[in-house]
């Protein structure tokens, strides 16, 4: 943030200061980008969003956020917008973020927020699967319990530059009791374990941007899992909504 409080700016004033900033640092030959780019070229951009104070608007501040108003994020975008920042890959940021605020325990905060803040962690988004469409509820990756890990078998697809981030975040079948809704947890996956593997899938334009994830007898720690066992379904809600904001 250097030397400017952005709490004492009025909305024209925190534009022009947002407005200031990206046309002074964000590079020329990113901008308007005719595909969304990847971390390998828009990991500088976050570096200097992170040395402001910038790279996470929406986040309580004592966590390292700007606490900033919807509106104020919406200024911050209309800014981005205009010089055609391109949208770095984000789900950390923009979703899994504000659920371990609202959800993760103590361990988990400490141990992924800062990380995930200063972009030592690159975060991928593990829902979609196979004939599954856009029902979540659907979804047949099962992690079954083995003393203090999940081992976890099933594949992802459409997964958003999983072949650049470090851990992957995924909702698993837990239970096949009752409706489907209710036998589903959130684990947070370290894509370096052994039994991951990463296939592209290259678009029309040769564009490397979606993957399917294929995970052989993965072995994921129980505390890992964010929220009650077989309660993924409210986590998975709530990380929608912060998606759609």
């Amino acid at each position: 943030m250097g030397a400017v409080d952005l709490d004492s700016l009025d909305d024209h004033a925190f534009r022009m200061e947002v407005r200031k900033f990206v046309e002074a640092n964000y590079p020329e030959e990113l901008r308007f980008s005719s595909v969304r780019l990847g971390w390998r070229e828009t990991s500088m951009w976050h570096d200097k969003l992170y040395e402001r104070g910038w790279a996470a608007p929406g986040w309580p501040k004592e966590h390292g956020g700007l606490g900033l108003s919807p509106y104020r994020q919406v200024i911050i975008q209309e800014e981005f917008a205009r010089f055609g920042v391109s949208r770095a890959p984000d789900p950390g940021i923009n979703m899994l973020g504000p659920l371990l605020i609202r959800y993760g325990t103590e361990e988990q905060k400490k141990g992924f927020l800062p990380r995930t803040l200063s972009g030592e962690i690159v975060w991928a988004q593990g829902y979609s699967e196979p004939g599954s469409g856009s029902d979540l509820a659907s979804l047949r990756t099962e992690a079954v319990p083995d003393g203090e890990d999940f081992v976890v078998n099933g594949q992802k697809i459409w997964t958003t530059f999983a072949h650049e981030a470090d851990w992957i975040f995924m909702l698993v079948r837990t239970s096949r009791e009752g409706k489907p809704q209710q036998g589903i947890s959130f684990l947070l996956v370290d894509k370096s374990t052994p039994g991951i593997e990463v296939r592209p899938i290259i678009n029309l334009t040769m564009h490397h941007e979606f993957n399917e994830v294929f995970f052989d007898d993965v072995r994921v720690p129980r505390k890992n899992m964010v929220g009650e066992l077989n309660k993924g379904w409210t986590i998975a809600k709530s990380l929608l909504g912060f998606e759609q904001i």
